[in-house]
């Protein structure tokens, strides 16, 4: 585009600018990554409002009266799906067709991994990977009140852990905000593009700070990371819990603990959400060393950088902690 033609077209942007700031969508999102990934991209336009605010974990949130008041007035609802916020599932049912709402999970393009049962699974196999919309259909949603899915067909709900996933549903995102809010779609499109550069930049970033320790073996707090594990080609060996909110009885933590000594466990992590307690009680008679996952985003502010931020720093403590491990 020529100069002048550019700030012509810059100057009919400006001028519309307070046109289309008044056509926003009321935006909410469910959960930190998420409602990060939202924020991107739509920066310079609007902020999007967030269910679970600052430490609060979605497996044992309770909805607050503002939670349902920002239901009611919006326009647009990102969540993951029905196999992770459990606690949204009849607030968006009342809502009916009040506003658009966007299962994430449904995202095109998504690699989805099967749910791995029990705290001692073993490494993961290449043979339990599905895609949305692969053989036709997307896999079946699976209900339930720990944030994973278990029945027949079901899938690992943390999806936004492997950045593929995370471009997919941005995508997803940028096509929602851009077919409600017309106006504001050159704005969208751009942000997803920028997203899209810093992500592809992560993770290269974190394939190079993993490198060392990628194959040192780890038990985690729950089975969360399933898909930074298959991404990044990591070790982790079990976990202590598959509910993270049931807490595991002395069989499973016996059970965990000869698992880190037989296999050699480097580290064992705990997330800042659960009590850390259990965790010492793993490591006890063990030569592991305890670190601390955060898969939501609990310790960090909400925001666009929230996304780059998490994925950054679960590199960067698992780099710590395995490195530094015998």
């Amino acid at each position: 585009m020529k100069p002048a033609a550019l700030l012509l077209s810059t100057a009919m942007m400006l001028a519309s600018a307070p046109m289309a700031r008044a056509e926003v969508p009321n935006v909410v999102v469910s959960v930190k990554p998420i409602h990060s990934l939202v924020a991107f991209i739509m920066q310079g336009v609007g902020e999007p409002r967030l269910i679970v605010e600052g430490a609060a974990s979605p497996h044992t949130y309770t909805l607050k009266p503002s939670n349902a008041a920002a239901l009611q007035e919006a326009d647009i609802v990102f969540w993951v799906g029905h196999g992770f916020e459990t606690i949204l599932e009849r607030p968006l049912d009342a809502l009916g067709s009040k506003a658009k709402i966007v299962a994430l999970e449904d995202a095109p393009g998504l690699q989805k991994l099967k749910m791995r049962e029990g705290g001692t699974f073993e490494p993961h196999q290449d043979d339990h990977t599905t895609e949305a919309g692969a053989n036709g259909a997307d896999d079946e949603h699976a209900h339930n009140h720990d944030g994973h899915a278990h029945e027949e067909g079901g899938f690992d709900t943390h999806l936004w852990l492997d950045p593929a996933n995370a471009k997919a549903m941005a995508a997803a995102i940028e096509e929602t905000l851009s077919a409600q809010d017309p106006a504001n779609a050159v704005t969208y499109e751009a942000n997803l593009a920028a997203l899209n550069a810093n992500i592809n930049a992560l993770d290269r970033e974190i394939r190079q700070t993993i490198a060392p320790v990628k194959d040192k073996p780890f038990v985690v707090f729950h089975d969360a990371y399933q898909y930074f594990e298959h991404r990044y080609g990591m070790r982790v060996i079990g976990s202590i819990t598959v509910s993270p909110e049931t807490m595991p009885g002395a069989a499973r933590i016996s059970e965990i603990r000869q698992k880190v000594t037989e296999l050699g466990a480097a580290c064992v992590f705990a997330e800042p959400q659960f009590e850390p307690k259990l965790v010492n009680v793993v490591l006890e008679g063990t030569s592991a060393r305890a670190g601390a996952l955060d898969p939501e985003g609990a310790t960090l502010p909400e925001g666009p950088k929230l996304y780059l931020d998490l994925m950054r720093s679960l590199a960067t403590s698992l780099r710590q902690c395995l490195s530094s491990a015998s």
